[in-house]
């Protein structure tokens, strides 16, 4: 049996660009997720290639064979705009993890258009408040991030929202306990790895694709080929952040950037 067949394999994206829209940040480290809207397109239509569905969390849960969960995070208007009208023409399923707090904010959906987005078809997931990091919160900022986010969202679109993604990808035990409490059924990470039906639904790995991976690298992540080589240079980059700190962490990383 293939590692598509036993396991999922959840993608993870951004915003997308289009021509004369500027991303709603410019940030190096922000940026290098930004994928042209071209790019993803091609990237969907390479899934279809292969002959693998793109499908959101929930429909990933039952595992079907030959199938990719399709992610993104943020809740910025091009979902709308740019990934949703490509994943109807192929008929894939997405979610879309939306900062409650950002809705109606410039460059993020509306809240008529995060309806649009849900009435579409497409899943609605949590991705905090404000985009906190999880771990450097205490209890009063887990249920703002988590709790009340849940719930604002809840009522933008009088449906429950039952999968939560956490910010930067970084979170702690505690959080956890908050968000199962709340009622979300998953929480996915920014850990590259697969996902199989014996995994932890409290902590679902997910692999970000960043703006100018090859078609080949593209399937080969799609196929949950060679994760362990991200995995590993994921697991370097959370010992760091462990070691510096949350906000250290990404001043370094800020600079290095900017500098490539």
């Amino acid at each position: 049996m293939t590692a598509a067949h036993s396991s999922v394999v959840f993608l993870m994206y951004h915003e997308l660009a289009l021509p004369g829209r500027s991303p709603v940040e410019s940030e190096p480290g922000y940026v290098r997720y930004v994928l042209d809207a071209s790019e993803f397109e091609s990237q969907m239509r390479a899934i279809r290639a292969m002959g693998f569905r793109g499908i959101s969390v929930g429909e990933a849960l039952r595992f079907p064979s030959r199938s990719v969960a399709i992610t993104f995070d943020d809740g910025c208007e091009t979902d709308l705009l740019s990934a949703a009208p490509v994943l109807k023409q192929l008929g894939f399923g997405a979610t879309f993890y939306v900062v409650a707090g950002w809705v109606g904010k410039s460059g993020f959906l509306s809240p008529s258009q995060l309806r649009e987005l849900h009435g579409a078809g497409l899943e609605i997931g949590c991705h905090s408040m404000t985009h906190a990091y999880l771990s450097d919160l205490d209890e009063a900022g887990w249920h703002r991030e988590i709790t009340c986010a849940k719930d604002m969202l809840e009522q933008m679109l009088g449906n429950p929202i039952e999968h939560f993604s956490c910010p930067g990808g970084r979170s702690d035990a505690r959080a956890v306990v908050v968000a199962k409490k709340a009622g979300f059924r998953t929480i996915a990470t920014s850990l590259p790895r697969a996902h199989r039906p014996s995994g932890d639904l409290l902590s679902l790995g997910r692999v970000a694709i960043k703006r100018g991976m090859s078609l080949e690298a593209f399937q080969k992540v799609c196929q949950g080929r060679e994760l362990w080589k991200i995995e590993l240079s994921g697991s370097v980059r959370d010992s760091a952040k462990r070691v510096l700190g949350n906000r250290t962490y990404d001043r370094m990383r800020a600079l290095l950037l900017g500098k490539e």
